[in-house]
């Protein structure tokens, strides 16, 4: 009787093990995603052979991140001047569970012009990985349709103090702004036609928002300085967000904001400066986010300046 207990105990102990070994057999390892993936400037699918390029998508790992990298690759029913293919990776964000990646980098100008697959790689530590591919067209700039250039830009405030970024980019320094300081600015973008619209924005640099086309502006976050647009402009030319008139002998407008006013200067409405971007000390961004509507095409530029007086 003892015998055949033990026997049957050991069936019933082999049959247990069994199903707990076919259970670990069959555990699904979870496996990152990806999502809200942006390709090019404006999410517009482009990228501008030997300039800046714009990526950003949001991952979340299976359980922690290994590596996340992106190819550039020729597409197999497609035909190029020559073989080309790009490769980088990102190993900034082993170890986390969750990130938004956004990345710039440049396009290599040996790159030849096409359609290519943007193929998406984030690899887990759990030892599963994601691939996604997308579409990207590279573009050499001579072909563009439109070409917008940020030429020149200029702020002052009451005292007469003024600052200038120039065509190179080079940001002034230490621009300070007062409570009841007008704050106004003038700027040249170059190589525009058709419709295109343009912001100028003031934003809490805790906000770490910067949007680099008009439909990525928050403006829960954003008080708008400008906001001014061309429309069916058939000839290039260069854009200024305070035209001068030589019929008049004056400028045909000259934006103007206050350190401190109740409304910002949105159009067709305004915005209440209130809540989280109500006014405070500390430091903002000053930027410039020009879209060119018809051609789907976008340019940004910030310049950091602190606002005191509170």
């Amino acid at each position: 009787m003892k015998t055949k207990f033990l026997y049957l105990f050991a069936i019933l102990t082999f049959q247990l093990i069994t199903s707990c070994s076919k259970d670990d057999d069959n555990e699904i390892i979870p496996e990152p995603s990806i999502e809200n993936i942006e390709i090019g400037s404006g999410n517009n699918g482009q990228g501008i052979i030997g300039r800046d390029f714009h990526f950003d998508m949001d991952v979340v790992a299976g359980e922690l991140i290994e590596t996340i990298q992106l190819k550039i690759e020729q597409k197999n029913d497609e035909t190029y001047s020559r073989e080309w293919s790009f490769e980088i990776s990102w190993e900034e964000y082993n170890g986390l569970k969750n990130t938004n990646v956004h990345k710039h980098f440049d396009i290599p100008e040996e790159a030849p012009e096409g359609h290519y697959d943007l193929v998406i790689k984030v690899k887990d530590q759990n030892g599963t990985s994601l691939e996604e591919k997308r579409e990207v067209e590279l573009v050499d700039p001579a072909n563009l349709p439109v070409d917008p250039e940020l030429y020149l830009w200029s702020t002052a405030n009451s005292n007469g103090d003024s600052y200038f970024v120039n065509e190179t980019l080079e940001n002034p320094e230490n621009i300070v702004y007062a409570k009841n300081d007008t704050l106004t600015s003038n700027i040249q973008i170059q190589n525009v036609k058709n419709d295109g619209i343009m912001y100028l924005l003031l934003i809490k640099k805790d906000f770490n928002h910067l949007p680099e086309s008009v439909d990525a502006i928050n403006f829960s976050k954003a008080i708008v300085f400008d906001v001014y647009e061309h429309k069916a402009e058939q000839e290039v030319y260069t854009f200024w967000n305070t035209p001068y008139n030589s019929e008049i002998g004056d400028y045909e407008r000259w934006p103007e904001l206050i350190i401190g006013a109740e409304n910002d200067n949105n159009a067709p409405e305004s915005n209440r400066i209130e809540d989280d971007k109500a006014w405070e000390n500390g430091e903002y961004y000053f930027g410039v986010v020009y879209t060119n509507t018809t051609n789907d095409v976008s340019i940004h530029h910030y310049l950091e300046l602190e606002i005191v007086g509170f």
